[in-house]
């Protein structure tokens, strides 16, 4: 039964504000008799039964006209602050006032100056009885919280406030926190002083011991960063110290992805992940012209289940949409994407629909069921090393299926086509890359013989290009992490490989912007940075995990994969980059392409294709992309053939 009661006060949003009013009607009233015994024993005055009921009935109903006028019990008591203080202050003494004036006009045998005396005596006990019963509320909770912490959902919880001595968190943020997160107080660095944000004592350390100590006698569970920039600023501090006293580390989502603060989304908070704390500061992207572009439209995501598309899925269903179609061969990570929107975003209308972009009649009949405004595809086959020894299917998903959707967009009026591209297409070394460049060129052929009245058609095609994503399916940190879990070793292809990286919502943010930047027959290319040695990679990871590099865990070279290189490169020598109102993202100026050759090229290369000859299909592609070298692959014998 106790296990009952504390489950539900743990999960309750707050007291039912008629227990709260009653309590406080009642401890007024009480306040009210207290005075009176006092004036009794201190004045030696004699009051009758009645008299003293009737200054209890009085104070009954004023007290609940104050209370009811400035709402005292219509606050959630665990988040109560200054103001609900003020207002206790300001009824206590109203309710006081009155009973004064009340008294001016009764006959009472009580001198002016006991009536002072019990007036202020009313006053005081009124408040502090008010006051006591509140931070009594707060204790109880508190403490039921803390004792049930291991059998509850309920996680206590630091939050990070840098050198900051405002409060981070607003009232909507506390109370939707609160339904699973306990927050125990504020953290710092530095001398300790005695400080309080609200309701929330801060507490300051300055070393490993001071942390280690106030996580075992807080019993803190989790570190809550509200802002990016203090994460990035204490990935060699804070976050190794989490690391090595297994806290767990929790960001609040970004503004726009919090929406209403009270929201259940709220309630589960994204852990932060290593790949997160890599590499350089969150790119900032102005999502307002995004919205306004794409408000109560129809938008297809093809590839939907993947780790870009369903990121896309996920912020698009915040742009206030008039239908999301989410278009993807892969059955159970549809199914998947599609309950989660379900659940998360219940108001948005979705229609998943399983199907193949190699497929054209699949393709025409979504085309012509949904008439889709904006297009967003992220359909393709990536793997490096899978696509080597299948070279005739990267061609067929990649290239063909890029084809279809294409024309299909052109077809049926599609404002806007946004294809999501790689850094492995610039002077491609692989099967992949070359089928994205292939796919590139082709779209880049259609778009520009619309720009001149050859093809007829509207629609806008603008391709992104970007580096790896951090946390994607089949990518390095999720193998690094298993690696990890399972004692080692971690596993690089050469001590000198890099790779420019970003986060997946980052790499969602930039095909949106371009959705919008975009006027047709361009490439966004993204400015990452300084690229990443995987090695260096590697050996960071093993050092957050509190392990020591090359001794605790040991890092193995393995050679280059079959068509690896190793750096990878986001423009073409022949390609000039020109600026874009958004600092990071720049706009390649592309060589043009007929499209009469194009469309050829592509139909031979589609009948190679179809006929499962893997040599033949790589022969085909370099002809058509003579900068598309092999490296590391058996397909290197080719480019003398072509350079005979």
């Amino acid at each position: 039964m106790n296990q009952n009661l504390f489950d539900g006060i743990l999960r309750s949003r707050y007291l039912n504000y008629r227990i709260i009013a009653a309590s406080d009607v009642l401890l007024s009233v009480f306040s009210t008799f207290l005075s009176l015994t006092l004036l009794v024993f201190f004045f030696r005055i004699s009051l009758s039964t009645s008299f003293i009921f009737l200054i209890l009935a009085l104070s009954a109903a004023l007290s609940i006209c104050c209370f009811w006028a400035l709402r005292t019990y219509r606050g959630i008591i665990r988040h109560s602050g200054l103001l609900e203080s003020f207002r206790l202050i300001v009824a206590a003494f109203v309710k006081t006032m009155l009973i004064g004036v009340f008294l001016y006009f009764l006959s009472v045998p009580i001198s002016g100056r006991a009536q002072l005396v019990g007036l202020i005596f009313d006053f005081c006990f009124t408040y502090s009885f008010l006051l006591l019963f509140r931070s009594f509320c707060i204790l109880i909770y508190r403490l039921v919280s803390r004792n049930q912490y291991g059998d509850s959902a309920l996680r206590l919880v630091l939050v990070y406030v840098g050198d900051e001595t405002n409060q981070p968190l607003s009232f909507d943020l506390l109370e939707g926190l609160s339904r699973s997160y306990g927050i125990v107080g504020y953290l710092r660095f530095g001398d300790k002083i005695s400080l309080r944000l609200g309701n929330h004592p801060l507490f300051s350390v300055k070393s490993e011991t001071d942390f280690r100590k106030l996580i075992a006698d807080e019993h803190i569970h989790s570190i809550l960063f509200t802002r990016r920039e203090h994460l990035d600023a204490e990935r060699d501090r804070l976050v190794r110290l989490c690391e090595r006293c297994h806290v767990q580390m929790l960001q609040l989502p970004s503004p726009d992805r919090v929406g209403d603060a009270r929201k259940p989304m709220m309630r589960r908070l994204p852990e932060v992940r290593i790949e997160d704390l890599l590499g350089r500061p969150e790119i900032k992207i102005d999502m307002q012209n995004i919205i306004d572009e794409l408000h109560g439209k129809v938008v297809l995501v093809t590839g939907a289940a993947g780790s870009i598309g369903s990121e896309l899925c996920r912020q698009l269903c915040t742009f206030g949409l008039k239908r999301l179609v989410l278009f993807d061969i892969a059955e159970t990570p549809m199914h998947n994407i599609r309950l989660e929107i379900e659940d998360n975003f219940p108001n948005v209308d979705i229609v998943p629909i399983v199907g193949d972009v190699r497929i054209a009649a699949r393709v025409d009949y979504v085309m012509r069921e949904y008439h889709p405004q904006a297009i967003f595809h992220a359909a393709a086959y990536k793997h490096v090393p899978l696509m080597e020894e299948n070279p005739c299917e990267a061609v067929l998903a990649n290239v063909v299926g890029t084809r279809i959707l294409a024309d299909a967009a052109v077809k049926y009026g599609v404002e806007r086509f946004v294809m999501v591209s790689t850094d492995k297409a610039v002077n491609p070394t692989n099967v992949m890359g070359a089928s994205k460049r292939l796919a590139e060129i082709y779209v880049q052929s259609l778009s520009m013989s619309i720009s001149k009245g050859e093809t007829p058609g509207k629609t806008r095609f603008i391709t992104t290009r970007f580096g790896n994503v951090l946390g994607s399916n089949g990518s390095v940190i999720p193998r690094f992490r298993e690696q990890l879990e399972k004692g080692g070793p971690l596993t690089v292809t050469h001590p000198d490989i890099i790779r420019y990286f970003m986060t997946i919502p980052e790499a969602c943010r930039l095909v949106l912007e371009a959705a919008v930047m975009g006027q047709g027959n361009e490439i966004f290319v993204f400015d990452m940075g300084t690229p990443v040695k995987i090695a260096d990679l590697a050996r960071r990871m093993i050092d957050l995990a509190g392990l020591t590099p090359d001794v605790d865990i040991k890092i193995e070279y393995t050679g280059l994969r079959p068509g690896e290189k190793l750096y990878e490169e986001l423009l073409a020598t022949k390609e000039n980059t020109l600026p874009t109102p958004n600092e990071k993202i720049f706009r390649a100026h592309v060589r043009e392409y007929e499209r009469a050759e194009v469309v050829a090229a592509i139909d031979r290369l589609k009948v190679v294709a179809e006929t499962v000859d893997r040599v033949a299909t790589v022969r085909e592609m370099k002809r058509i992309v003579p900068e598309f070298k092999s490296k590391n692959s058996i397909y290197e014998e080719l480019d003398h053939e072509t350079n005979a």
